[in-house]
């Protein structure tokens, strides 16, 4: 008999999965629904639209509905959104612009992402007052920004989205404020001293920065603080994203941690025959070993590879994350791995911290732009636990190298000792990531 399995959510963790169970299970019956209108696309892409970089929106979809539907024999159905799930039943209530039906599953795969941060500030749920999260929510501000001149633009925190939102309408023209309540912008991905070089950068191509300032209220022409009121024509939400999990709670589905959905190495739920992947779900640190939350479309796309494998019946495992990531902020690039000092003092290590500053090439030839590259390495072991670097072109991919010695569980002497490349258009003859770890070498030595 014939089994279906019901991918809920289109995106990234969804759609990597429906595709690899299609591929090793040819007579699965696959159903995927997405409440919007778009499949496998690219969020991250969004502030390049937005700015100007990147011509439209679809340019970021990697498949769409109909692809999956004429290449993978999968019936993908936007406008469609499950509503409840009845897990005993196998049964998901789904609702469209003019009718709810009822759709019977075998196995079910949950993929229904995050949804922007939205304190209890009020005046947050004004028209004007925009998270960027998927493709429609960013077809919602390029409407509005295309039906009035916009001015005065607030971002409302300082994570990654926001702030590459922000650099965005630099670009259109408008006058752009970060209001950040914490002591420096990303902070939640990057220690303070990192987040003051960004903080740095954006000023310096025209962005207002307020950090240590707590929003209290948005009007519909203002966003107020604690210190001050800041005209607002368009309200930018870059407070991070928190777990979409209402739908699978309310089944009974256990979540953990920022209430994301709870699942083993196999991606597996704590409900026979239900998997989940992406930023809806919990992740395990390679690090400390922990639970963590991290909402990145590279570990949505690994998980839902993983949970496709199991769903059609195979065995795959996704071993976890470190947390690398990387952006550009008004020319300067930025990457992070690992641990912070906030994270790696809460997991209680002894740690050294080696920073440095060198140069993208070598000094002297041309093009050579500054870099800063921060390195916690293990007191005991002389393990790499974290990294962040920043700086002008040629900085943010080095981060790579880091990634890979801290998943390897390198110490700061294997990185000074890697055979990495040179030549005077790349690299300084030390490498600024292998001057980092000679600098934590020398901290542990002269420690003992």
């Amino acid at each position: 008999m014939t089994q279906r399995l019901l991918v809920i959510g289109g995106d990234a963790g969804g759609m990597a999965a429906a595709a690899v169970a299609r591929r090793r299970k040819p007579d699965l019956e696959i159903v995927a629904l997405e409440k919007g209108r778009w499949t496998s696309y690219s969020a991250c892409g969004i502030p390049y639209v937005v700015g100007g970089d990147v011509r439209s929106l679809d340019q970021l979809v990697a498949r769409s509905p109909q692809e999956f539907r004429d290449k993978l024999m999968i019936d993908v159905r936007t406008g469609h959104e499950a509503v409840a799930l009845d897990l005993d039943a196998r049964r998901a209530e789904v609702r469209t612009n003019d009718r709810t039906y009822r759709l019977g599953f075998d196995l079910l795969h949950l993929a229904t992402g995050g949804k922007p941060r939205r304190p209890p500030i009020p005046g947050i749920d004004g028209k004007h007052v925009h998270g960027v999260q998927t493709l429609d929510d960013a077809q919602v501000l390029l409407d509005e920004v295309g039906s009035r001149q916009i001015q005065n633009v607030v971002v409302v925190g300082g994570g990654y989205i926001g702030l590459e939102l922000a650099e965005a309408f630099i670009k259109r023209g408008s006058k752009v404020t970060v209001i950040e309540r914490g002591p420096e912008v990303m902070g939640r991905t990057l220690d303070p001293d990192m987040g003051a070089v960004v903080c740095t950068a954006m000023r310096r191509q025209g962005i207002t920065v307020y950090t240590d300032e707590k929003v209290v209220g948005i009007e519909s022409d203002s966003v107020t603080t604690e210190q001050r009121t800041v005209p607002a024509d368009v309200v930018l939400l870059g407070l991070g994203v928190e777990p979409n999990t209402d739908l699978a709670a309310e089944a009974g589905v256990v979540t953990g941690l920022a209430r994301a959905i709870v699942v083993d190495r196999r991606q597996k739920t704590s409900a026979e025959g239900v998997c989940a992947a992406g930023d809806c779900c919990e992740s395990r640190s390679l690090i400390t070993g922990q639970t963590v939350y991290v909402a990145l479309g590279t570990v949505a796309n690994k998980q839902g590879r993983v949970a496709g494998v199991n769903l059609s019946g195979g065995y795959a495992t996704f071993p976890g994350v470190i947390g690398t990531a990387i952006t550009r902020l008004c020319s300067v690039e930025i990457g992070r791995t690992g641990v912070t000092e906030a994270e790696a003092t809460e997991a209680g290590f002894e740690y050294v911290v080696s920073k440095i500053d060198s140069t993208t090439r070598a000094g002297y030839f041309p093009g050579a732009g500054p870099i800063a590259v921060k390195m916690l390495v293990e007191r005991r072991t002389g393990r790499v636990l974290g990294a962040q670097v920043a700086g002008f072109e040629g900085t943010a991919k080095r981060i790579d190298v880091l990634a890979t010695a801290i998943t390897a569980g390198m110490t700061a002497e294997d990185v000074v000792y890697l055979d990495l490349s040179y030549a005077p258009p790349f690299s300084p003859v030390w490498d600024p990531v292998q001057a980092a770890a000679r600098l934590a070498l020398g901290l542990l030595q002269d420690r003992g």
